[in-house]
């Protein structure tokens, strides 16, 4: 029985020690987590419509923690969402005390007035966002009507022709990188631009892209004027283009 006793003790104590040793090591763990790994830098990657600032305000707004690796772990159970314009940011620990925010923007393929609102769209045509915000780098499209449009819903434009026009006409702004302020489509069907005090009249469409290729080198021989410049015969090769000015 003596015997018996001392192997039992034996054990408990044997057991108490590793209890004792797991809870200095969680204990060791956890103030080593929440003291040396504090967020002094923080890096944006992927950010167009927004700068460095606004993202790292809404990073903060969502349920800051002060804490690389918790912050990360914290934005993989419950991501910054809900922000215009941005379908997603990752963060990830990019060492003790710095992270690496990284924005995915969603693909804007073109934008249309409707209400006083802006009506953001991908290129299936699906609204991506319907904002007052009007971002400088999208022309809007205007002369256009519908009876609603609903977010994520299908751009109700049954004329296909003219979607695809719409998207050609975008794809190309941002192909040649032109400072577009809005585009127009008239009751005669035909393509209207705006370039600060300068209206680009391109009639049918029908050639658009030989139109725009050279558009940049045109606008910038009529920087700081006031009228129209009509392309609508323009031929590429011999670059016949007419500018009335506005008296």
């Amino acid at each position: 029985m003596s015997d018996n006793n001392k192997v039992i003790k034996f054990q408990k104590r044997k057991t108490h020690v590793v209890s004792a040793v797991i809870v200095v090591t969680i204990t060791i763990a956890l103030v080593v987590l929440f003291t040396c790994f504090k967020i002094n830098e923080i890096q944006v990657t992927g950010n167009k419509h927004y700068s460095k600032e606004q993202i790292i305000g809404y990073v903060k707004d969502d349920g800051y923690i002060d804490n690389t690796i918790l912050l990360m772990l914290k934005n993989k159970i419950n991501p910054v969402s809900d922000i215009p314009f941005i379908a997603k940011i990752g963060i990830d620990y990019a060492g003790a005390h710095k992270i690496t925010v990284t924005v995915y923007e969603k693909a804007i393929a073109g934008c249309i007035e409707y209400m006083d609102r802006y009506v953001y769209f991908d290129q299936d045509g699906y609204v991506l966002e319907i904002s007052l915000k009007k971002l400088s780098d999208s022309p809007c499209v205007t002369g256009m009507n519908f009876e609603s449009v609903e977010l994520h819903g299908k751009l109700p434009i049954k004329d296909k022709k003219r979607f695809k026009q719409i998207l050609k006409l975008t794809q190309l702004i941002s192909k040649y990188n032109l400072k577009i302020d809005s585009i127009q489509f008239t009751s005669e069907d035909e393509i209207v631009l705006y370039h600060e005090n300068i209206r680009i009249e391109l009639g049918d469409g029908s050639k658009i892209e030989e139109q725009l290729i050279d558009l940049n080198q045109i606008l910038d021989g009529l920087a700081g004027k006031n009228g129209t410049l009509n392309m609508k015969d323009f031929d590429n090769a011999v670059g016949t283009a007419s500018f009335k000015a506005k008296k």
